[in-house]
């Protein structure tokens, strides 16, 4: 059994045997390879964000948290170094780091020959981008979007002046390669473009946002689309 089939079925073994889990030496038996190697297995499922959980001690074991999905993990090299060249290729992009998180817990559990011709491909690929913003920087502007509270930020303009500013998030947008918050401000009381790479500081406050919409932001252009559509599903 190659190594992607075995965590599938570890996964799928996990989630039949409910609360009481398995203990390591029982997954061991049952797919004929060490307790070194389910544990091993156990970790790479982990890492590519599987709700595992451990209880330690007489009656212990492993588990799958109830109501969760795990899917088998099917990518081509191609498919893996796309997703390695998106991200590596936006490293200002909202989430980007989740993003690449996200992306090395699928290539740690892909099959051997897979990972192989993924990373022998992935060398014939070069990604020279600008300097992000700070990571403090996007991990506030990320929190205050997720959460729908105001951010207060400090911002250089094109002209050079600087002001602090409380600003309602209300989308990101890329366009022409820069990323920018897209927001309500509340110290020139209008919507406002803020290029993500201005934003010297940010605070996530405790304020939430008023309630602006993403209509008031005006009609995108033709080539302009959200990540997800309702056709995507």
């Amino acid at each position: 059994m190659k190594r992607a089939e075995r965590l599938h079925a570890l996964s799928e073994m996990l989630r039949r045997s409910g609360s009481s889990g398995c203990t390591a030496e029982r997954l061991a038996r049952e797919f004929e390879v060490s307790t070194r190697t389910i544990k091993r297995d156990l970790d790479a499922l982990e890492h590519s964000g599987a709700p595992i959980w451990s209880r330690p001690g007489p009656g212990g074991g492993y588990g799958v948290a109830a109501r969760s999905s795990l899917p088998p993990i099917s990518l081509s090299p191609a498919q893996a170094v796309a997703l390695l060249a998106a991200v590596s290729a936006a490293p200002d992009a909202p989430y980007g780091d989740l993003a690449a998180a996200g992306v090395k817990k699928i290539i740690d559990v892909l099959d051997p020959r897979t990972r192989a011709k993924a990373d022998q491909l992935a060398r014939r690929i070069w990604v020279d981008s600008d300097r992000p913003a700070t990571r403090a920087v996007r991990s506030a502007l990320e929190e205050a979007m997720s959460e729908q509270r105001t951010v207060r930020i400090r911002y250089t303009s094109r002209d050079g002046d600087r002001t602090a500013r409380d600003v309602e998030p209300v989308i990101f947008a890329s366009t022409n390669g820069r990323w920018y918050l897209i927001g309500w401000c509340r110290l020139r009381d209008a919507m406002r473009w803020f290029l993500i790479t201005r934003i010297e500081q940010a605070t996530v406050t405790q304020a939430p946002c008023s309630g602006h919409t993403i209509e008031e932001i005006g009609t995108p252009p033709a080539t302009a689309a959200p990540l997800f559509t309702d056709e995507d599903h």
